[in-house]
């Protein structure tokens, strides 16, 4: 049985109807396999930038359909753990685990109920973004808490830039961007996001940022590839309900494209 088949009948969201389903579920549904805001160009350069070894001990924050979790168990971590809070999606993501060394427990980013100090890699994407201020604190706070002293911890999200952007405009974008996802949306400025890190105990090493092209041609075939892009088209033109969603956010990008954008930051505790 194909992903795009199983996401359609038992996936994330699936008591949902798709007017009321988070666009990422939506888009996942359809057959969208990456739903991070920089693609897998910008998810490969963070883990790059990971240097993850096979010493390492890795924990993820809400892995998703596990797009990223494949890509860092090839690098043979000597332990990995991912942290979902929705069942479906854990489900996904463990039938990619093959050992003892590695497992998806259910739990909250804020709250994972692992020990302290038992990760040297930490890393999240697409999911800080989604969080109200307080929350953005807590979660990276127990990044914190998980890695030991020098260990490495990575985000990947969605981006405000553009230097006429006042607090109005800021107030407007995510309202948008909120009422097309069904889903609350609180991107931050590059410096802001730096902010955050720094005032919660880590030092910014690297960042890098993509543009916000989800929705793109361009990016869609990079992401997805020829065969993955037709089934997400053709997906999309057979389900009426779904297109409606997906018009409507790729319209609210492309209205805010030259302020938004996707950064990716490796950040070390000290």
């Amino acid at each position: 049985m194909s992903m795009s088949n199983v996401l359609t009948m038992t996936g994330p969201g699936a008591s949902l109807s798709h007017r009321n389903m988070p666009g990422h579920w939506v888009l996942a549904r359809l057959g969208k396999r990456v739903l991070r805001p920089g693609g897998m160009e910008l998810t490969r350069r963070m883990l790059a930038a990971l240097t993850i070894v096979p010493a390492d001990d890795v924990v993820e924050f809400a892995p998703g359909l596990g797009m990223t979790a494949q890509l860092a168990l090839k690098r043979g971590p000597a332990s990995y753990t991912a942290v979902e809070r929705d069942p479906a999606a854990a489900g996904i993501v463990g039938n990619y685990l093959k050992d003892s060394t590695q497992r998806c427990v259910l739990g909250s980013a804020d709250q994972t109920g692992l020990p302290s100090e038992v990760a040297t890699v930490v890393y999240g994407e697409a999911m800080l973004t989604m969080q109200t201020p307080e929350m953005k604190r807590r979660i990276v706070r127990e990044a914190r808490r998980l890695l030991k002293r020098g260990g490495r911890y990575a985000m990947h999200e969605m981006s405000l830039v553009g230097d006429d952007l006042d607090e109005d405009g800021k107030k407007e974008i995510n309202q948008a961007l909120s009422r097309a996802i069904h889903e609350g949306v609180r991107p931050l400025c590059v410096s802001e996001w730096r902010g955050l890190m720094q005032a919660e105990g880590f030092e910014v090493e690297v960042e890098a940022c993509a543009p916000m092209h989800l929705l793109e041609p361009n990016r869609l075939l990079s992401d997805e590839g020829l065969k993955g892009t037709l089934r997400f088209v053709w997906n999309i033109v057979r389900d009426r309900e779904s297109r409606e969603r997906v018009l409507i956010m790729r319209k609210v990008f492309r209205r805010y494209q030259s302020n938004l954008a996707a950064v990716m930051m490796i950040c070390v505790k000290r």
